[in-house]
């Protein structure tokens, strides 16, 4: 029952019918700008909602004026064009985020998307004025910083792992070692991935031990491929052997039989070059004989959402015109934002500062901590007095199954509830971490052991965030 007094409730006959809300200046302006159709239909989802509360006796008696009417009905259209995707600011501490976008574009990769604009090339040559073929946007480039004699993309790293398994080894075995039986986000399963594609997966060795005759013995007549994967998103540790793709690729071209490696999240420099934990790099696999290399574009790689696969011509010519290529192909911005990222590598000693992936895994501990000192008291004004802030060294993370158990020193700022507040700590984070949320550019942090942690690493632009602070003080007030 509402707590109003009934002279100050409306009932159903106080609402006006969807012809007379829309007729006047005020809705006729909001017809000018969206059109009829828009503004038809969330009138009616307004009065619908309105009469459900009226009958319920809940209606306040205010809401249906005219003006509060076309107040309410100009928030509902605005809520409905916002977009679902939005820019956020990430202060969790894990840098490629698969569920905040993973790898940031760089700026350069951003102006070459919006000169696409236009008609483009996608698939035309220019030099010859006739049809050309979308991989040639981005194959010289691959070819060229990894050394591999062809390149074909397509849309995810799943895709690129389908692909190969489908073109090379469709209705055939599969051979892989029981250690690489990798599961990726979504339960997304190597296993399906190679049930999808039609080949027999066979397993050998065990989890934490596989050898060199593990592979020969498998080796049959019915054998199409032998596939290495990298474990980019967990590690055994202890008592394990495994072997590596030179090894291999003496077993499987001794066989006749190519070797295929899945590198995951593939990174295109040496990470230890920045004082990073180092990844396997494609040249160095296709250097040890490998015939295909797949990784993604979206990762330590710092590009868009893409399957690399680069390797031999005539494992790369197989792969390419298998007919699922085209169902699994890139569109024209995801491709264009590929080779503007690509083209960055041309510069291997700029990328510290181009690639934002690799900028961000840079940052010096000492300026993020440095950083966190300056905003901790525009920070502490907007919480208190119901939170307290610290300032505190942290451990970020590099993300997105890419070397799991590292970490990168870093900083930022600890927010726990004060004084009596500390009752209800639970509740009063998790309200807080809504509050954050709700800002006109969402902050994600993230909640732990008591406090709300905002690790600094991904923070660029402390304006970013100062200048969302007052509304959050009003939320929080």
């Amino acid at each position: 029952m509402s707590s109003l007094p009934s002279e100050h409730l409306a009932s159903p006959k106080d609402l006006p019918s969807v012809d007379r809300l829309l007729h006047g200046p005020a809705a006729a302006a909001l017809l000018d700008e969206h059109g009829r159709t828009l503004v038809l239909h969330e009138a009616r989802a307004l009065l619908e909602s309105l009469r459900a509360q009226a009958l319920a006796g809940r209606l306040d008696a205010t809401r249906v004026e005219t003006d509060a009417l076309v107040t309410a009905l100009r928030d509902r259209i605005a809520e409905r064009l916002r977009p679902r995707m939005r820019r956020v600011i990430n202060l969790t501490g894990t840098v490629i985020h698969t569920n905040l976008g993973r790898a940031l574009l760089a700026e350069p990769v951003i102006e070459h998307l919006l000169a696409m604009q236009g008609p483009n090339n996608l698939e035309y040559d220019l030099a010859r004025g006739g049809r050309g073929d979308r991989d040639d946007v981005v194959e010289e480039l691959l070819t060229t910083i990894t050394g591999a004699e062809a390149a074909t993309v397509v849309n995810n790293n799943a895709a690129a792992v389908l692909l190969t398994l489908a073109a090379t080894a469709h209705g055939r075995e599969v051979i892989v070692s029981r250690g690489e039986l990798v599961e990726i986000g979504g339960a997304f399963r190597l296993p399906d991935v190679m049930a999808s594609a039609g080949a027999r997966l066979v397993e050998v060795g065990t989890t934490n031990r596989t050898h060199a005759h593990d592979y020969q013995r498998a080796i049959n007549e019915r054998t199409a491929l032998l596939l290495k994967v990298h474990t980019s998103n967990y590690a055994v540790q202890g008592f394990t052997a495994s072997v590596d793709e030179a090894q291999l690729a003496a077993i499987a071209h001794a066989h006749g039989l190519p070797l295929a490696s899945d590198l995951g999240s593939g990174s295109l420099v040496d990470l230890a070059t920045w004082g990073l934990p180092r990844e396997p790099l494609p040249q160095e696999k296709l250097a040890a004989g490998c015939d295909v290399v797949t990784f993604s574009g979206d990762k330590l790689l710092g590009g868009p959402q893409a399957g690399l696969i680069v390797g031999t011509r005539e494992a790369v010519r197989r792969i390419r015109t298998f007919p699922m290529k085209r169902a699994l192909r890139m569109g024209k911005l995801p491709l264009a934002a590929l080779e503007a990222t690509l083209r960055l590598y041309l510069r291997p000693e700029r990328l510290t500062q181009d690639l934002p992936t690799l900028r961000l895994l840079t940052r010096p501990a000492a300026d993020i901590r440095a950083m966190a000192e300056r905003l901790a008291p525009a920070v502490t004004h907007a919480v208190a007095p119901r939170f307290a802030v610290t300032v505190e060294d942290m451990q970020s993370q590099i993300g997105s199954g890419s070397l799991p158990i590292d970490r990168l020193p870093s900083a930022g700022l600890a927010l726990a509830p004060a004084g009596t507040a500390r009752k209800g700590t639970g509740s009063a984070l998790e309200a807080l971490a809504t509050a954050l949320r709700a800002l006109p550019q969402p902050v994600i942090g993230r909640i732990a052991e008591d406090r709300l942690w905002l690790d600094l690493r991904c923070l660029e632009s402390p304006d970013m965030l100062t200048a969302q602070l007052p509304q959050l003080q009003r939320e929080l007030s």
